[in-house]
């Protein structure tokens, strides 16, 4: 059983979102609307995920920076969302405030399952801010990254520095960097931003 905490300052969309969930058998939902409470419940429940209604870009900053190594999905609009500071922080989901029932689902599924999840419009909202576009991408990431290299593109879709991918993946800090200069070469892009996002627009996680 994947257990959850909601997270969400307005009483209606926390128990919105938690009856969503509670539905299922497959969660065990905790629910939380301050900052002081959500710590305590994190200690006191241990959660899996945590999913969190972003609906001001600061109320909740204290949980995404605070050191407890939880998933955290993040329920927002494109405009207040910083991508590269939201992933250092610890979130590995970004969902539209639009998003269906079995789209939230599903990303607490994949998230717990230790994945990254961006619903198709932050993917959109990504290209567009990093001036790429569809017809500079290569059409399948597997035709032209290698094994290895699909493997440090996941690491860097979940946030993970030069280090960590290399004790991840028991390679040096070198090799580290060298495949990262080729998926960059490959892919037709300058940062890992955009490395990520293309990744995902040809299948990498996405919902």
């Amino acid at each position: 059983m994947i257990r959850v905490l909601v997270v969400a300052a307005s009483p209606i969309v926390r128990a919105g979102l938690a009856t969503v969930l509670a539905e299922s058998p497959k969660f065990q939902v905790f629910t939380s609307g301050t900052n002081l409470d959500v710590l305590t419940q994190i200690n006191e429940q241990q959660p899996d995920v945590l999913l969190l209604d972003w609906n001001d870009d600061r109320e909740f900053w204290d949980i995404v920076q605070s050191p407890n190594s939880i998933p955290i999905i993040i329920i927002a609009s494109n405009e207040q969302l910083d991508f590269n500071l939201m992933l250092r922080s610890g979130v590995r989901g970004i969902l539209s405030p639009e998003s269906r029932e079995s789209e939230i689902i599903l990303a607490v599924e994949t998230v717990a399952a230790g994945m990254v999840v961006f619903h198709s419009e932050m993917i959109d909202y990504l290209l567009a801010a990093s001036s790429l576009s569809t017809e500079t991408m290569p059409t399948n990431v597997n035709q032209v990254l290698t094994s290895r290299e699909i493997e440090v593109l996941q690491l860097l879709a979940s946030g993970s520095g030069n280090k960590s991918i290399a004790q991840n993946l028991h390679i040096s800090e070198h090799t580290v960097k060298f495949h990262i200069s080729s998926i960059f070469q490959k892919l037709n892009v300058s940062t890992r931003t955009q490395a990520v996002a293309v990744g995902i627009r040809l299948g990498l996680v996405m919902l």
